[in-house]
């Protein structure tokens, strides 16, 4: 039987205990039931009441979360009565024009973003996966997959390293296991990543390669644009038999950034340097005499493609903000609101 210290359970993990009930890990999450691995074994397991009563949907567990659980009397079932606080938490804007923020992956300590080394391939939705890296409280680490199909990877490298700064680029092929040694060694000792990345990249041919099993179903990609179709359909812990973790996520070609900004300045720390050289410390970049960032531009130092790219996630990010603060405020307004109709209905005590 599998142990939650396999599942990366640690004295640091132990340390944030402050209820009773037996620790265990989500794995799997489906319409709010959760599959959780405990030392007494795996529990198909639902929120307690006061838990539904006393915290939003959006605070509910995810896959990869640590809870506490109580066994149901006889049985293979538990409850869940709270989530410890969390080391790392990917997010992303919701589709549509609400600012709800989704939950990716939670307690992960590394982001394996992935991208194939082929029509796929997209520098300037890696910068978007690599703020949210950031900004997530895990480590990114690039997989370019399908290494076996593509003759020359070296643009694909210089495109890459002009974007992430530090961040660790492995070329790999899930067909010849070139670089699957490497992935592995990273998730060694329990450690848990995370695979993001569009349909058809590749994933689940990775996590097959790297568990040595057929785990997860594969299909093809249509050869004129090498576009995908979803595979993965839900979020699901795998423990790996190199001993690391994986979560793999469904495929996603759209990702709208969340509400938080500091991955920003480790994204773009190029630019954000070469904007505290410019003359005026309010410089908007634009027409100042002494800006820093046009004289990059112009003589070549700063590619233009990339400035445009911060610029408008720079917009994006704002955009997000004006309309978190909007929602915070009706929601507060919607709060009153309630207090004061409960408290029209309660009837008088007569003296």
């Amino acid at each position: 039987m599998n142990t939650i210290e396999q599942f990366g359970w640690n004295e640091q993990w132990q340390e944030k205990v402050t209820t009773s009930g037996i620790p265990g890990r989500v794995t799997l999450e489906h319409k709010h039931l959760y599959r959780v691995i405990t030392n007494k074994g795996e529990w198909l397991s639902s929120l307690s009441g006061k838990y539904k009563h006393q915290y939003s949907t959006a605070e509910f567990p995810s896959v990869g979360d640590w809870v506490m659980v109580e066994q149901m009397p006889g049985e293979e079932k538990g409850i869940i009565h709270s989530v410890l606080p969390r080391s790392s938490h990917f997010s992303r804007k919701s589709a549509g024009e609400t600012s709800e923020i989704q939950t990716i992956a939670v307690n992960v300590d590394y982001v394996f973003l992935v991208m194939s080394l082929n029509h796929d391939f997209n520098i300037r939705r890696l910068e978007r996966y690599l703020i949210a890296s950031w900004d997530s409280g895990a480590n990114p680490v690039i997989v370019l997959t399908k290494r076996d199909q593509c003759p020359d990877i070296e643009p694909y490298l210089t495109a890459v390293e002009s974007v992430a700064f530090g961040v660790p680029v492995y070329p790999v092929s899930s067909f010849t296991g070139e670089g699957i040694d490497q992935l592995q060694t990273i998730l060694a000792g329990a450690k848990t990543g995370a695979l993001l990345g569009s349909s058809g990249v590749g994933k689940s041919s990775l996590i097959n390669a790297l568990s040595g099993s057929e785990l997860m179903a594969v299909q093809e990609i249509r050869e004129d644009d090498s576009k995908g179709r979803h595979t993965t359909t839900h979020r699901e812990l795998v423990l790996l038999p190199s001993g690391g973790l994986l979560i793999d996520t469904p495929g996603m070609r759209e990702f709208q950034l969340g509400d938080s900004s500091e991955g920003m300045e480790s994204s773009f720390s190029d630019v954000e340097s070469l904007a505290e050289f410019c003359r005026f410390r309010d410089c908007t970049h634009n027409n100042e005499p002494g800006c820093r960032i046009q004289e990059a531009l112009a003589d070549g130092e700063l590619e233009p493609d990339r400035y445009r790219s911060y610029l408008k996630l720079k917009r994006e990010l704002a955009h997000m903000e004006r309309k978190s603060d909007l929602a915070a405020q009706k929601a507060e307004r919607n709060k009153w609101k309630q207090i004061t109709k409960d408290s029209r209905k309660r009837p008088v005590k007569k003296r």
